[in-house]
């Protein structure tokens, strides 16, 4: 990356620069005169760029040019188009990296008992349908007053799902919630249940398999007369349950971490995105796991994480997700390419390859171990690649279920979500980060003002760990903790 006035040079290969401020028109940007206003975080051609051209940006092609552009002018919207097509064929073109050399290092975590490790040490009370959502949120409120210090935390997350859904709807409901009563986060859970709902105990049961019953327990509300007095008793012995763990040292390949972006600007590919990929192959190198998901940004950018998978079944599992989920905008009749968003037009992103090579520079560049369907856990430690859409709560649920235990969450925008796990928010630039403090926890925008992007990723390491051992993010602070769950289907 080279910086001069004020804007960034991505690549060497280049043929335009991001403004790292406002440029007004005749300003000199590397030389060359600005032939309008361009705004942070938009484009500006540093050469002549002909129609049909393409517009090269993170050294990889974003669009191509719908008319004559000449160097000082602003590129957006306006004269550049996706160059995207529907469903592709793909050839392997292995371009793997060296495998890490494992290092060492170990935090203060909970283990459990099914030699899984948490970082927090909650109760979470989990509703097997819509219909006892608020009973939960009294009940949490509740047990939180009258056991307070005594846990990291008792929490309920609701949704509307759980009955009347059909067919896969119903099944990734049930694999979701599964996933969080399961999810080593949680000392301890209740399920939560109406009685007469598809989800019931029951046949949510059949879904669970085998647990432990000291730490999941039930509760079907049409049973007892008084469910908030029952659920109180009952969440008195889970309570009782979680002392049975403590902080020890745990070994930092135990930790999983899900890689998120949302609200994304021009700046998220050159700072927040690419410092987070350090990160990730910080944890690969510690012999931990990453997980990218939000499919949809990967197109555009598909074919370089393609090449990183470590063998041919891993690529082949590639290209069936990419194109399985082009298969699913079609069967809806909806433009695949509908995407970037209006906040990531306004923060200078222009088309779905310019979002999507600042997206997948989340993954660092670790090799891809293993692809995960929708509702999967993490088994092969490393890189992997997670079925599901972009939006940011379905997202962040989908990686909590994966059994990430902490979420970085990259931001160019601002948003304040977070889900039932440690969810760090990353700023792309530092004017976000002194207007929405009380939302980001971490600035990765000095590194646009020189800072070294090593220090920065040691800081933010180290941070992590920090989070780990229990420091609370702005999302725990705030308890701003949501969950949903992906839809496509026929609800009665």
């Amino acid at each position: 990356m080279l910086k001069a006035n004020k804007a960034v040079l991505i690549h060497e290969k280049d043929n335009c620069v991001v403004a790292v401020h406002d440029i007004k028109k005749s300003e000199m940007v590397f030389e060359i005169p600005a032939a309008e206003d361009i705004k942070s975080g938009h484009k500006m051609a540093i050469t002549d760029i002909s129609a049909g051209e393409n517009i090269i940006k993170y050294g990889y092609p974003i669009g191509y040019a719908l008319r004559n552009i000449k160097k000082g002018e602003h590129i957006h919207n306006h004269n550049i188009k996706t160059n995207l097509k529907d469903i592709l064929e793909y050839s392997y073109k292995p371009n793997l990296n060296q495998d890490f050399e494992i290092k060492n290092r170990v935090f203060k975590g909970y283990k459990r008992k099914n030699g899984e490790v948490g970082i927090r040490n909650e109760i979470w009370i989990i509703n097997t349908v819509g219909c006892v959502n608020k009973i939960a949120e009294k009940l949490a409120d509740e047990a939180n007053k009258i056991f307070s210090g005594k846990t990291d935390g008792i929490f309920t997350f609701v949704h509307p799902f759980g009955c009347s859904q059909l067919g896969e709807d119903h099944n990734k409901t049930q694999l979701i919630l599964k996933n969080m009563v399961t999810h080593p986060n949680a000392a301890a859970v209740l399920i939560l249940s109406l009685g007469c709902e598809n989800n019931n105990i029951n046949e949510f049961k059949k879904i669970l398999g085998e647990i432990d019953e000291e730490r999941v327990k039930f509760l079907v509300t049409q049973d007892v007369s008084d469910e908030l007095e029952e659920g109180i008793k009952i969440i008195s012995e889970l309570v009782d349950y979680s002392q049975n763990f403590e902080r020890t040292d745990c070994d930092l390949s135990d930790i999983t971490i899900g890689l998120k972006c949302g609200g994304s600007d021009g700046f998220s590919g050159i700072t927040a995105n690419p410092l987070v990929g350090k990160i990730s192959d910080k944890i690969i190198t510690h012999g931990g796991s990453a997980i990218l998901t939000e499919v949809p940004e990967m197109f555009g950018a598909e074919e370089i994480l393609m090449n990183r998978c470590k063998d041919k079944a891993v690529f082949d599992k590639t290209v069936n997700l990419i194109n399985d989920f082009k298969k699913y905008f079609m069967r809806y009749g909806q433009e695949i390419y509908e995407n970037p968003s209006p906040g990531n037009k306004a923060g200078g992103i222009s088309t779905l390859e310019d979002k999507s090579l600042g997206c997948t520079q989340k993954a660092g560049s670790a090799n891809v171990c293993d692809v995960l369907d929708y509702g999967g856990i993490v088994e092969t430690k490393g890189l992997n690649l997670l079925n599901g859409p972009g939006n940011d709560l379905v997202a962040m649920t989908n990686l909590m279920a994966a059994h990430a235990q902490i979420i970085l969450f990259t931001t160019g925008r601002g948003t304040p979500v977070g889900t039932a796990v440690p969810t760090i928010k990353i700023s792309s630039n530092t004017n976000l980060n002194n207007k929405k403090n009380n939302w980001i926890d971490f600035n990765a925008g000095e590194i646009l003002e020189n800072k070294d992007p090593e220090n920065c990723s040691d800081e933010l390491f180290e941070f992590i760990i920090e989070v780990a051992e229990g420091k609370k993010t702005k999302n725990e602070i705030n308890n701003y903790k949501e969950i949903s769950i992906f839809k496509d289907g026929v609800t009665l």
